[in-house]
């Protein structure tokens, strides 16, 4: 994903439902002069993409709160006791 047809064309593919809307609307309503604005808005995008495309990451996103939750606590703790 070097260019903005290929970032499109992977949110239409791999992108969460509505992301191509998004990015579409977020880069229409940016000053496209204001360059550091446009890369954050398609760096962000992309991200997302190689997120979906990542099983670990996918498995991570998918994780129960209460999970992570426990897993916190516990390293807090962990820490804590040192």
């Amino acid at each position: 994903m070097r260019t903005l047809a290929e970032l499109r064309n992977a949110l239409s593919v791999w992108g969460i439902p509505g992301d191509s809307e998004k990015f579409e609307r977020e880069l229409a309503d940016a000053d496209l002069d204001d360059l550091t604005r446009v890369r954050e808005i398609t760096q962000a995008y992309r991200h997302r993409v190689l997120l979906r495309c990542d099983p670990q990451a996918m498995a991570a996103l998918m994780r129960p709160t209460h999970d992570v939750a426990f897993e916190l606590g516990q390293k807090m703790a962990e820490r804590n006791a040192r």
